[in-house]
């Protein structure tokens, strides 16, 4: 069982309100709505590549990413939507041209969050999320207007991966994160406490076969 002392057991077991991917629409301007749907919609996203190891886990993926450049953006907060909700208006002005080439940028998919847990139940957590950036501007990417988003330059790195489907919440991530970790210590796998991340690859349009992930970053030898 995960340790009552680590912040991520503190964030896990924080009691939050709630609310439900479809809470999303809602704080979306019309524009938003049109772009977002379209791309997401559409077929052949970019992804950032990555080898699978052949052993894996028996409900659990190992992932060894490429280096990449993601545009991101870090906020501190108290609950998960709300950091989410402003991190996405800021990347999506970021693709629709609001950086220094003034170019729309294509959407690509995972939409990924890095977090790291507050210290205490009443401390906030920071939360960086993350758009991939498309392979044509992987080499130069078209530098952000806005002083709070950034582009991220990602070493190498390999992650643990769960799975699972539906609309995803605040609540939904615990649960599949502790799944995932009771998993790799069933397994005896070592692993990094914190940070974790979270992955979406769906636009709140889509209704059925929805793909999340949790990532969790693999522990290498000291």
């Amino acid at each position: 069982m995960l340790s009552k002392q680590t912040p991520l057991h503190i964030l896990l077991t924080r009691t939050k309100r709630v609310s439900s991917q479809r809470h999303l629409l809602a704080t979306f301007t019309p524009v938003m709505l049109k772009a977002v749907g379209q791309a997401l919609f559409s077929t052949g996203l970019q992804n950032p590549k990555f080898t699978a190891e052949e052993k894996q886990g028996e409900d659990y993926e190992v992932r060894t990413y490429q280096p990449t450049k993601w545009v991101s953006t870090t906020l501190s907060a108290m609950e998960w939507d709300t950091a989410m909700n402003a991190g996405f208006r800021r990347l999506f002005n970021y693709i629709q041209g609001n950086n220094g080439n003034k170019v729309k940028v294509e959407m690509t998919a995972p939409v990924s969050c890095r977090v790291d847990p507050g210290a205490g139940p009443t401390c906030e957590s920071q939360f960086t999320m993350s758009f991939y950036v498309p392979e044509e501007h992987q080499e130069n990417p078209p530098e952000p207007s806005d002083p709070d988003v950034f582009v991220e330059h990602r070493k190498e790195f390999t992650v643990y991966v769960r799975r699972y489907g539906g609309f995803s919440n605040e609540k939904a991530k615990r649960e599949e994160l502790l799944k995932l970790l009771e998993s790799l210590q069933r397994d005896g796998v070592q692993y990094v406490d914190k940070p974790f991340y979270t992955a979406g690859y769906d636009s709140p349009f889509k209704l059925t076969n929805r793909r999340n992930e949790v990532w969790v970053l693999k522990k290498e030898p000291e």
